[in-house]
């Protein structure tokens, strides 16, 4: 199986070209915006005879919830446009997409997590932007899945795992949001969950179940709380541990507004392909691990 991975860069993608070499029955070109810009089908195009690709995997995206109410042009190109066309060019070739979005397409008013049959309704300019990049992926390639994450973490890149234990360090309390709800997802974790998705779109026998599903860990909690379960897993570990303040999300005011709930709601992926995501507590070991290892 031969996989194109378009956003090199990101937390996802990084975990994807990680984890592919273990499987001896995957090969991947992995590329970023530099060689692969997604508004430019003609580059796209190019990438694809190079690559010769079974599937094509999009995690490349506009990212910057804050920046996006700035810079929206910017972020429907890339989220809307780019992914539009990533999507084309691969219907025409035939070749099945997996594209990645945000729990960001949601309002963030529901008591519960949020499911598949809910109906989006983004409040920023970064889920507007996702939604319509979702929209326009299935409209133009009906052999799609597209998988909705939230609250993503890992040992590399920007992220809130890395933010608590940095701050720890130095820091005897730290004010951490606490009305604020979400499924936090490792990305490792999330990464073969897509390589399996991946191989079911490679060898598909007219079975697959095309569409819409959310992945992500089954438990949400608060910002606040997981800042405690990442330094009691520190603390575990012989790192940083402080004490964790809540706070309201009005002591923390952002350009764009946050969601007060986040959850996903994963059963139907785990209905669909059998697939679901690792204990939380294990995912921090592992994740906390490799951070304090660095230091």
């Amino acid at each position: 199986m031969r996989l194109l991975i378009a956003g090199w860069h990101g937390q996802i993608a990084r975990a994807l070209v990680e984890l592919a070499p273990a499987r001896d029955d995957v090969s991947t070109l992995s590329i970023g915006r530099a060689a692969l810009e997604l508004c430019r089908p003609v580059n796209m195009r190019g990438a694809m005879l190079e690559a010769k690709p079974d599937v094509l995997i999009n995690t490349a995206a506009y990212t910057d919830v804050d920046a996006a109410e700035q810079e929206s042009e910017t972020a429907f190109q890339m989220n809307h446009a780019g992914a539009e066309a990533f999507a084309a060019v691969a219907a025409r070739k035939g070749i099945p997409v997996i594209h990645l979005s945000t729990g960001y397409v949601f309002d963030g008013r529901k008591q519960g997590a949020y499911t598949e049959d809910d109906a989006p309704a983004p409040r920023s300019v970064y889920g507007r932007s996702k939604l319509e990049g979702e929209r326009a992926v299935a409209a133009v390639n009906p052999r799609h899945v597209i998988l909705r994450t939230s609250w993503v973490f890992s040992a590399h890149g920007r992220n809130f795992v890395k933010s608590i234990l940095d701050q720890a360090a130095s820091h005897d309390t730290i004010d951490v949001v606490d009305d604020q709800a979400g499924t936090p997802t490792y990305a490792p974790h999330l990464a073969a969950i897509i390589l399996e998705i991946a191989a079911r779109l490679a060898g598909d026998t007219g079975t697959v179940p095309w569409g819409t599903y959310h992945v992500a860990s089954r438990q949400a909690v608060t910002w606040c709380e997981f800042a405690r379960d990442i330094l009691q897993v520190s603390g575990e570990l012989g790192g940083p541990t402080a004490q964790i303040r809540g706070i309201s999300s009005g002591s923390y005011p952002t350009p764009a507004p946050r969601l007060a709930n986040a959850s996903l709601d994963s059963s139907k992926l785990e209905q669909a392909f059998g697939l679901a995501m690792a204990a939380r507590h294990d995912s921090l070991r592992d994740c906390v691990g490799q951070l304090l290892a660095e230091r």
